[in-house]
């Protein structure tokens, strides 16, 4: 990746705005903790200072100031010397210590070399004080603090120039890889644009969000070439299936024109016509409303809905067309089971399954519809005695138009397994085909209250 593409890279723009976030926060963690540690320090100065201070003056009194003396110039004496010691009579005169300090208030404060008549750009910290005639000094300097402070200075300087250069160089990795990964989104989108609807977005298999997001990005791909294959096939199918019906709508209507030539009665022919024309229309309606179900406007219809009263409306309206088909309608006892979906939706669907066994069973077939509840799921089925579906045509039924050989003469469009599967997708169902020795038993799986 180049550095101006590398520039305009969302990611890298993230990456480094984290970064610089990151440093900040490093700057400011550094800042607060130089502050503190130099408050400690110059409060353990303090108390050392103090310490030291009670210790020398309690060598003191009033009328022998021999031990004082000893004892400022032992540590005056001391190796390597960070303090300075001054004892002072009332006249100006030096007994003890390593310097001769001028007159000075009573009190702590911080004072330069320069200040004391000492040589030298050090910083000292003083406590003076009466005893008797003489004033004791009692100094600390601060190079030690000063020293440590230096190496927690520049220590923190060099974090921060480690964490500038992680940032960057993470920024910049972390930049590479997240665009390889979008590179190959952009890729992907770019075959699909070109037609090339079976390519997908490479997964890592990492479980991430890009993950996650890169697989609902397939599952919609895979939807997509789903409905344009739908699309190819239903243009194939619908040129296939009207095909015929069109031929015999046109020869009827040339043979009604024939027959008026010849002064014949052509009600028949036209009656024939009217049924070819009513059936291409009826076709062409169950296409439109597939249509309309697979767009999802139905959903805003949802409610609360029993599907035992749809079982006992079936049974209503079914039965005796059965008995009339000289077939037997069963409809099995059930619990009660609610769902969340559109009342005259799933009623077509458990219509048009019921209606599909009736047309294409036999007579003495039997037909049994139920309902039943597993977990969280309600299942309805139908089930019939009849030929039943061969395994390697399952897959197939629910296409539009796709109709059996065996199927092709009875009367239909090949829309009604189609519009079950549109109703079932539209309610987030699934459907199961299984064996029902003999015949088929059809199951839609729908989300229970």
């Amino acid at each position: 990746m180049r550095l101006t593409s590398l520039r305009r890279s969302t990611p890298f723009r993230l990456a480094l705005s984290f970064a610089l976030l990151f440093i900040l926060t490093v700057v400011a963690t550094g800042g607060v903790m130089y502050h503190l540690l130099r408050s400690g320090l110059n409060a353990q100065l303090d108390t050392a200072l103090n310490d030291t201070f009670q210790v020398v003056s309690s060598t003191y009194a009033a009328d022998d100031i021999e031990d004082l003396v000893t004892t400022l110039d032992s540590y005056a004496n001391l190796k390597p010397a960070d303090g300075v010691y001054s004892l002072i009579d009332g006249s100006g005169k030096k007994l003890a210590g390593n310097f001769k300090t001028p007159i000075l208030p009573e009190g702590v404060f911080t004072v330069k070399s320069a200040d004391i008549g000492l040589k030298g750009d050090t910083v000292y910290r003083l406590q003076t004080a009466k005893l008797g005639e003489n004033t004791l000094v009692v100094g600390r300097s601060f190079a030690q603090m000063d020293s440590m402070l230096r190496t927690v200075l520049v220590s923190l300087i060099w974090a921060a120039i480690l964490a500038v250069l992680a940032a960057i160089g993470g920024g910049i990795f972390l930049a590479r890889r997240a665009q390889r990964r979008l590179d190959g989104v952009t890729r992907t989108m770019l075959d699909v644009s070109n037609g090339r609807l079976e390519s997908r977005i490479p997964l890592r298999n990492a479980d991430d969000d890009l993950d996650h997001v890169f697989k609902q990005i397939n599952n919609a791909l895979s939807r997509l070439a789903g409905l344009v294959e739908g699309m190819r096939q239903v243009s194939a199918d619908i040129a296939h299936e009207l095909k015929t019906p069109l031929n015999r709508l046109r020869l009827t209507l040339e043979e009604a024109r024939r027959a008026h030539d010849e002064q014949d009665d052509v009600a028949r022919l036209l009656d024939e016509a009217n049924d070819e024309s009513d059936q291409i229309n009826a076709t062409f309606e169950a296409l439109l409303r597939i249509s309309q179900i697979e767009a999802g406007a139905r959903r805003l219809r949802f409610n609360s809905i029993d599907l035992g009263e749809i079982l006992d409306l079936i049974e209503d309206v079914y039965a005796e067309v059965a008995e009339d088909n000289h077939q037997r309608l069963i409809v099995e006892p059930y619990q009660q089971t609610y769902v969340n979906g559109d009342r005259e939706l799933l009623v077509q669907m458990v219509v048009n399954l019921v209606e599909n066994a009736i047309t294409h069973c036999p007579p003495d077939t039997v037909i049994s519809v139920s309902l039943r509840r597993e977990g969280q799921a309600a299942i309805v089925s139908v089930a019939d005695t009849g030929p039943g579906i061969p395994a390697a045509e399952r897959d197939k039924v629910f296409r539009r138009l796709y109709r059996l050989d065996k199927s092709r003469t009875a009367p239909g469009s090949g829309l009604g397994l189609s519009l079950v599967k549109a109703i079932a997708d539209l309610h987030a169902a699934r459907i199961e085909i299984d064996d029902n020795d003999p015949g088929v038993k059809i199951s839609v799986r729908l989300p229970a209250l």
